[in-house]
């Protein structure tokens, strides 16, 4: 009966996820790649948010990242702080770290190295936007609850950025003495609503998602309490049309809170099938 046991759970693990699995030395980033049997595969990066780690190689995210892998993409579970070997705070965290170990994912001869998209939620869609807004090598962007600017580190002291870029802060959205009340009361939403009312700030802090060489794929929170992923959005698609933006863009608001459009997995994998070509 035991044996009977071994062998029905290494066939279920099978048919689960045909493929392997690869801990990358990345400096500075934790990296965890999911690659299946196929050849050409594209790349789907995971990034997490203000929560640490590296979420995407739990086993909370394992059925999404065999789905991903039987649909025949490879998956790159990035940990960008709070993992380890990645700095231990959100705090000036480098854009060409990441990056690297990216691109140390398709060496990978399984890998299409031509076909690279992102996901990222909340910090993590933040990171994204920016990372493909300086790279032309990312080909699709999925922000999951996005900002449309730069925020501050996650320090005591909010007073450095979360990222830098050849050497220098990027410019972010600083916390403004009206803020501070509401993030006293630990009433988010309204803390960065106050900060955005800094329309210098938010202009130098904008994400330049105009340079993003490929489709982008927003989807924001009606209800959000972190932080309004929906105007933040509308705000992203705004500056897109401004620019005649040439690739395929699309924002869908789901009613809920911050979490919500964590549910709608099926719409990310319809813009995929769509879209990432």
């Amino acid at each position: 009966m035991n044996h009977f046991r071994f062998l029905l759970a290494g066939f279920l693990l099978f048919v689960s996820f045909q493929g392997f699995t690869q801990s990358l030395s990345t400096k500075g980033v934790n990296s965890r790649l999911y690659v299946g049997d196929t050849d050409k595969q594209p790349l789907i990066v995971g990034l997490g948010g203000s929560e640490g780690g590296n979420p995407w190689a739990s086993n909370y995210w394992k059925k999404t990242r065999d789905e991903f892998i039987n649909k025949g993409y490879a998956f790159l579970a990035l940990g960008y702080f709070g993992a380890e070997g990645a700095p231990d705070m959100l705090d000036r965290i480098s854009l060409e770290k990441v990056h690297d170990a990216i691109v140390e994912a398709t060496k990978n001869l399984k890998i299409d190295k031509n076909r690279i998209a992102l996901i990222g939620g909340s910090k993590g869609a933040e990171l994204a936007l920016l990372l493909a807004s300086h790279f032309n090598d990312i080909k699709c962007v999925i922000a999951i609850v996005p900002s449309h600017v730069a925020f501050p580190g996650l320090t005591n002291h909010l007073s450095t950025s979360s990222w830098t870029y050849q050497g220098k802060e990027v410019p972010y959205v600083p916390v403004s003495e009206e803020a501070i009340p509401a993030l006293i009361k630990r009433d988010l939403r309204t803390a960065f609503d106050t900060m955005l009312n800094d329309k210098a700030a938010v202009e130098k802090a904008a994400i330049h998602v105009e340079h993003i060489n490929g489709p982008v794929f927003l989807l924001s929170a009606t209800q959000d309490e972190m932080w309004g992923s929906t105007p933040m959005s509308d705000a992203i698609i705004a500056r897109l049309k401004q620019h005649n933006f040439t690739h395929h863009y699309e924002h869908i608001a789901i009613e809920g809170g911050h979490a919500a459009p964590l549910k709608h997995f099926n719409k990310i994998f319809d813009f995929l099938a769509n879209h990432f070509k």
